[in-house]
C-alpha cells in the first residue's frame, strides 16, 4: 500500500458502529500507525461526495451499512459482477487515480457464518426486511440452493406480509433472518412482528444484528427452543474480506 491511510464506514445513526475499534485494533496490531478509521454518519446519501472531496487524496477504502447500501452504488466508477447482480454494496475499494469501485462482502460473511447451523430442516428461510442487506442474503440463499420469500409491510412479488404469517407460513419456512434494523440498540425491546408462538426446535432464527448480542427476536426463538445466531461472526468475516478487497493491487 502507499501513503493513503483513511478508511471509513458511511452510514446514518452509525455511533454504535462496531467497525472502527475493529479496524483500529487490526491497524494497531499489523503496526499500521498511518491508518485511521472514522465514522462517517450522513443524513442522506447527497452529502457521501463530499466527504470524499474533503481529502480525497488520504482514502483507501470504505465501508457502507444502512441505509445506503443500494443508493451509494449511483456514486461509484465500476461495481463488481457480483454486486452489481445483489444490487447492493457494502465495500469500496478506492484506486491510486481516485476511481471508486464497490464489492459486496455481506453475502460471503452470511454464508460462513450460517452454514453450521444449517441442518436437513433448513430447505426454506423467510428474509424479514426488503433492503440493501437484504439483498445479500438473499443472493447466498441462491447460492446455497434455499428457497426464500422476503416478508415486508408491502406487498409485491415474491413477499409475504407480516400481517399475514400463518403457522403453515412458519412450518414450512424453518429460517428466518432479521435483514431490518429493529431491536438494534438502544431499542432492545422491539422486535420483528412474527407469530413467535409458531417457532420451534426446528426452527434457525438468524439476526443481523450484533448490538444487543442477544435481540429480542433471538430471545423469542431460543425460548422455544430454535437455533440462533447473531451477527457478529458476519460482521468481521466481511470486515476481513473488505480488508482483502482494499489490500488487492
Amino acid at each position: 500500500m502507499d501513503n493513503r491511510f483513511k478508511f471509513g464506514l458511511i452510514g446514518k445513526n452509525i455511533s454504535y458502529s462496531f467497525s472502527p475499534k475493529y479496524f483500529t485494533e487490526k491497524f494497531s496490531k499489523l503496526g499500521l500507525t498511518n491508518f485511521k478509521y472514522f465514522n462517517f454518519d450522513i443524513p442522506e446519501i447527497e452529502e457521501f461526495p463530499f466527504i470524499l472531496y474533503h481529502k480525497e487524496h488520504e482514502f483507501k477504502g470504505l465501508n457502507v451499512t444502512i441505509p445506503y447500501k443500494e443508493s451509494i452504488m449511483r456514486y461509484l466508477n465500476e461495481i463488481d459482477d457480483e454486486a452489481k447482480e445483489i444490487g447492493a454494496v457494502n465495500t469500496i475499494k478506492i484506486t491510486d487515480d481516485n476511481r471508486l469501485i464497490g464489492y459486496n462482502t455481506d453475502v460471503y460473511g452470511f454464508q460462513k457464518s450460517i452454514e453450521p447451523f444449517i441442518t436437513s430442516n433448513h430447505k426454506k428461510a423467510l428474509i424479514l426486511g426488503t433492503g440493501g442487506a437484504s439483498k445479500a442474503i438473499a443472493f447466498a440463499f441462491k447460492k446455497m440452493g434455499i428457497e426464500f420469500k422476503f416478508v415486508s409491510r408491502k406487498v409485491s412479488e415474491n413477499v409475504f406480509l407480516y400481517s399475514l404469517l400463518t403457522k403453515e407460513i412458519l412450518d414450512e419456512y424453518t429460517i428466518i433472518v432479521n435483514c431490518s434494523p429493529v431491536g438494534t440498540h438502544p431499542n432492545v425491546n422491539e422486535a420483528p412482528n412474527i407469530p413467535y408462538q409458531f417457532i420451534n426446535e426446528k426452527h434457525l432464527l438468524f439476526d443481523l444484528i450484533y448490538n444487543p448480542a442477544e435481540t429480542k427476536f433471538l430471545k423469542e426463538g431460543k425460548s422455544r427452543g430454535a437455533a440462533i445466531k447473531n451477527g457478529s461472526d458476519m460482521l468481521e468475516l466481511q470486515a476481513e474480506k473488505s480488508w482483502e478487497i482494499w489490500n488487492l493491487e
